[in-house]
């Protein structure tokens, strides 16, 4: 039976502000993409979501972005590459620290937001991010947007890395995701999104918005944690995926 890690974007609290239920998502994932301070987050909120992830046996990621909290990160922003490099090395030794400072580890790395969707269009931006990422910690997993210019840039690399789909985004025919602003881009229905999961893993194939299959390895699954629906969809997913005999298990990182 195939296997599958289920994992969150969370964190992204600020001081009085709250965004997202993270301690009901980290009973139903198996790792978290915790905010760094770039995009959303701050000190306390980083330090009490890693405790409880550690506390849960949640796998615990770096989660940049760029340093735009009014736009949450999803703005995208002309930065020059070796500022952007040092602002992802910024971000990533806050969660390193953080983490190590509560007895726990940062076993991954995931981009946010625009950082992201621009990174899974431009190899050689994808690239630099994760050499910057990786001067830090250098065993990170780095988790990637399956089959778009993130995974040809750690192929590249040669480093750990684990492909990953989700299960409230619709995609285009290229494996990137279908723009925020546009009809559709982002699937609120839970049930819709369990049975899509399970048949893409079993597929192990993305399947795009116009029908097309793109095969490609499938380790982790993303439950958004930002949208009103957040803890029902990954209830849904996790519930679906066990009933289809899919197991639950944190990536292993397996290099390409």
């Amino acid at each position: 039976m195939p296997s599958v890690d289920l994992n969150a974007d969370m964190g992204e609290s600020f001081g009085a502000w709250k965004m997202g239920d993270d301690a009901a998502l980290l009973d139903i994932v198996t790792s978290a993409n915790i905010a760094c301070g770039g995009h959303a987050g701050d000190a306390d909120v980083m330090s009490a979501t890693m405790r409880i992830a550690h506390a849960n046996g949640v796998g615990i990621g770096a989660h940049p972005g760029f340093m735009d909290i009014a736009g949450f990160g999803r703005n995208r922003m002309s930065v020059p590459r070796a500022t952007l490099q040092n602002h992802v090395r910024y971000q990533v030794a806050a969660s390193v620290g953080m983490a190590r400072s509560l007895g726990a580890t940062v076993r991954h790395l995931k981009l946010h937001g625009a950082l992201a969707n621009m990174a899974s269009e431009d190899q050689d931006l994808a690239r630099d991010l994760y050499e910057a990422a990786l001067s830090v910690a250098p065993d990170l997993i780095v988790m990637v947007l399956a089959a778009t210019a993130q995974q040809r840039a750690v192929e590249e690399l040669g480093c750990a890395w684990a492909g990953e789909i989700f299960a409230d985004r619709a995609y285009n025919d290229d494996a990137t995701l279908v723009d925020r602003s546009l009809p559709g881009a982002v699937i609120h229905d839970a049930a819709r999104a369990g049975e899509r999961m399970v048949e893409m893993v079993r597929a192990e194939a993305i399947m795009t918005e116009s029908g097309k299959r793109i095969p490609t390895r499938i380790d982790t699954i993303c439950l958004h944690g930002d949208t009103a629906e957040a803890v029902e969809i990954a209830a849904a997913v996790r519930s679906q995926l066990e009933a289809a005999g899919i197991t639950l298990a944190q990536f292993t990182g397996k290099d390409s």
